[in-house]
């Protein structure tokens, strides 16, 4: 019998389905002695098994070889992130090419990424192999959504290794001091802005414009564009931090804020800081410790939680411990506070006996 446009056609008393899906023919057998009905309501069933990948005639699933998934996330980082993050991605995934070249994204499974992070872990690099793993799972996620990859997403079996938050650094008004001094301008003012609005050195300060600094109202604006959190904030400026950019303003010759004799926006200050650092004296500091000298002043300063979020611009309030750290003069203060208001025991020398008495202060703070 002839095919019709649905594709069925009867050999002797057979009723077959022929017909192209995602382009590849299938000739399927659908039954023996039934009504073209049944025949076509089989057919049917066939045709979305086939889709579905389960008609034992398996369509083959989307797979890609890890180089061609590294290139083509690379890509999307470059065009989608900013420059820091795909400098952090390229070097995950130089680390993670080590272990998966040659691989189909298939073939890599949870038991390989374990050997990965065992290598890591015996190259001293525990806390790099977190970062790597975390890339993974997001290049996975971005080839699913590309339709480059069909299959379970293996980094969601594997466990981070853990990790201790340590004890941040933060500056003393000492080493402010002695760090301002080291400092020529426009580092000088760039160290200010740090202390003094916690913004994000390479993200967030070094790409300020003077569009973003109102010197008449004392406030500084964020963009979305260059915030971690993806929002603009306006924060407010204290008069150490007004009168140093407002000196800065009267010499501008670009629209950026912090610029190089060329006049162009620096992209890092890397070099310039550790020289300032070194000849400051000062061990252990890198420019996030003026972000902790931020939060830690103010929650010294005795900020509640709510204003320190905001200023800190956190999503998660949780985060206010991590980046607050109170200095031992602030802790010894705290205690000796108590001692003014708290009853003493004391000894007469004549009698040998106790007496309780009550030194009466101003209350406490």
């Amino acid at each position: 019998m002839a095919r019709k446009g649905d594709g069925l056609y009867l050999r002797k008393n057979t009723w077959w389905l022929d017909a192209i899906i995602n382009g590849q023919r299938y000739q399927i057998r659908l039954g023996k002695n039934i009504k073209r009905s049944a025949a076509a309501d089989i057919a049917m069933m066939k045709r979305s098994a086939i889709l579905k990948g389960e008609a034992g005639i398996a369509r083959k699933r989307r797979d890609i070889g890890f180089e061609d998934a590294k290139k083509a996330f690379l890509e999307w980082t470059k065009a989608n992130k900013r420059p820091k993050t795909l400098r952090s991605y390229t070097q995950c995934m130089d680390q993670l090419e080590k272990s998966f070249k040659g691989m189909k994204l298939s073939d890599i499974h949870s038991f390989l990424i374990e050997k990965h992070k065992q290598r890591r872990a015996s190259e001293d690099a525990k806390i790099s192999a977190n970062r790597e793993l975390t890339c993974l799972k997001i290049l996975y996620n971005r080839c699913v959504d590309w339709k480059r990859y069909e299959g379970e997403n293996p980094t969601r079996k594997v466990k981070k290794f853990e990790e201790s938050e340590g004890k941040a650094r933060f500056l003393t008004e000492e080493e402010e001091t002695r760090l301002l001094a080291a400092a020529k301008e426009p580092l000088r003012t760039i160290i200010l802005v740090g202390i003094y609005t916690g913004l994000r050195i390479l993200a967030e300060a070094l790409t300020l414009r003077w569009d973003n600094i109102d010197l008449h109202r004392g406030y500084l604006t964020v963009e979305a564009a260059y915030a971690k959190g993806k929002q603009t904030d306006t924060l407010p400026l204290n008069k150490i931090l007004m009168e140093a950019l407002a000196k800065l303003k009267k010499t501008a010759k670009s629209e950026y804020v912090f610029v190089s004799r060329d006049g162009k926006p620096f992209k890092s200050i890397r070099t310039a800081f550790e020289t300032a650092c070194r000849n400051a004296k000062l061990s252990d500091v890198s420019p996030h410790t003026l972000r902790h000298t931020f939060a830690s002043r103010l929650g010294m300063s005795g900020t509640g939680d709510r204003a320190l979020q905001v200023l800190g611009r956190w999503k998660e309030p949780k985060m206010i411990r991590r980046y607050v750290h109170l200095s031992e003069e602030y802790l010894r203060e705290a205690v000796e506070k108590i001692a003014h208001n708290s009853p003493t025991i004391s000894t007469t020398p004549k009698t040998g006996k106790t007496r309780k008495s009550f030194r009466a202060h101003s209350s406490v703070g």
